[in-house]
């Protein structure tokens, strides 16, 4: 799918042509996948971009590379003035999705990666809107597994740690589905390649567990805050597979996807086909949030202009 990329982009500390933005062939990342990333949201309200959690996506992809000894040569305040710069030097005036990501650069064929191995950064952003039908989506629990904190760490936006999340969304879409959902290494629910989940069952929210290998999302932290804001019960525990099929509700989050409900699952049908209750109270909360309509959080937006 190609994206209607910005004109320019951000490439260590310079503004250049989209194009113009290349890497060597012997990139360490293109070959071992070393390469961290971030998925961030700015949202145009017709009065101005407004970055959402922008603080919260820096720290994480800073934290990311540590896990790694790869390191970000740059301040938090300065991939944060570059994320927003980007925006203004494109003379952005529309809701978009940024993509600010770095990697180990012209390393040779060198597994030994340590804290001192080149890097680079780089930020782009593109026109967004619903990743998913807001109505609901079909999903299916998938053969594979979400890697475990055994193998590596489950918290860290490594570009090599997506490829588990897409053989899962390969299976899923030969499955005749929209969306996969992964179990863990003990068999409970994971989450979704590209997004964390939760089910509602007799009026109660409920997600996994971190242990669970599901990424500490930031949309996931944000429904945690409003949930209890809003008085609505919720537990964080394990989550059966069989359960996912008697819930009253199910709804993905993630950056790209927001709030999106589940209406079937597993080829069943979940609640009455229709997204339910609080998902819905959940959509338009989050919908009011990042349009700066909710004044309680507007220490979540980060004004562009």
């Amino acid at each position: 799918m190609k994206l209607p990329l910005s004109k320019y982009v951000w490439f260590d500390k310079k503004y250049i042509l989209t194009e113009k933005a290349q890497v060597p062939i012997t990139t360490h990342a293109i070959h071992y996948g070393t390469s961290i990333f971030e998925g961030i949201r700015a949202y145009w309200n017709g009065k101005n971009l407004n970055v959402f959690r922008l603080d919260e996506h820096v720290k994480r992809f800073r934290r990311s590379g540590q896990y790694y000894n790869i390191s970000l040569n740059y301040s938090d305040k300065e991939i944060i003035d570059a994320i927003t710069g980007i925006c203004k030097k494109n003379k952005i005036k529309k809701s978009c999705y940024i993509r600010p990501f770095y990697f180990v650069g012209d390393y040779g064929i060198n597994l030994h990666v340590t804290e001192k191995a080149p890097t680079n950064v780089a930020i782009f952003t593109f026109p967004f809107g619903d990743l998913f039908n807001k109505n609901g989506i079909s999903a299916g629990v998938v053969s594979w597994r979400k890697f475990s904190d055994m193998s590596t760490p489950p918290q860290a936006k490594m570009g090599g740690n997506y490829l588990n999340s897409i053989i899962a969304t390969q299976e899923a879409k030969r499955n005749g589905v929209d969306e996969a959902i992964l179990l863990d290494h003990n068999g409970n629910v994971s989450e979704a390649p590209g997004e964390n989940i939760f089910i509602v069952r007799d009026g109660k929210l409920a997600t996994p567990t971190l242990a669970s290998s599901a990424l500490e999302g930031i949309t996931r932290d944000a429904i945690i805050k409003i949930a209890n804001d809003l008085d609505i019960d919720f537990l964080e525990r394990d989550i059966t597979r069989s359960e996912l099929i008697i819930s009253d509700e199910i709804f993905l989050t993630g950056t790209a996807a927001e709030i999106t409900p589940i209406i079937s699952m597993d080829s069943k049908k979940i609640g009455n086909g229709k997204p339910g209750d609080i998902t819905k109270k959940m959509m338009q909360e989050y919908s009011d949030i990042v349009m700066n309509k909710n004044d309680d959080y507007s220490h979540w937006l980060t004004s562009v202009y």
